[in-house]
């Protein structure tokens, strides 16, 4: 399916989001692993730790099925900014909140935005539900989603 309205609601959030009162990272502080039903020694954790002047850093740790592992990360200060990810050359990161619970995570790889992450903290402060919103280098669309349980 090729679709580049998501270009434009990408636009359009990224318009919108300075407005967006400056919110607080701490509530997600802590290591959160992915609900996966892949057997071990499959795993993903990401840990949100602060950084900086109200900012976060980010490092996510994985084992796939085969049990290679894998470390990257990258930091922000909420502001839009596009930072670089450690661990994945050419490839950097923007980061706003877009309320008290939900920020929006804007990838792009070589200057092309391959990625928009929307991340819901839930009430209880103890899941995280990812919208991976994925396109490809012909402008195909994919959306996946994943969750993440508070661990620590």
């Amino acid at each position: 399916m090729r679709a580049r309205t998501p270009f434009l609601a990408l636009a359009l959030s990224a318009l919108l989001a300075p407005a967006v009162l400056a919110q607080s990272p701490e509530s997600r502080f802590g290591q959160w692993k992915l609900k996966s039903e892949a057997p071990p020694p499959a795993l993903n954790v990401m840990t949100y730790e602060p950084w900086g002047n109200g900012g976060m850093q980010i490092t996510v740790e994985s084992t796939n099925g085969r049990g290679q592992t894998s470390t990257w990360g990258y930091a922000t200060e909420f502001d839009g900014a596009f930072r670089p990810v450690q661990g994945r050359e050419g490839t950097e990161t923007s980061v706003v909140f877009l309320n008290d619970r939900v920020t929006q995570i804007v990838t792009r790889r070589e200057g092309r935005v391959t990625q928009m992450i929307i991340n819901r903290l839930s009430e209880d402060g103890n899941t995280i539900l990812n919208d991976y919103h994925n396109w490809d280098e012909n402008g195909d669309y994919r959306l996946t989603q994943a969750t993440y349980e508070r661990i620590r």
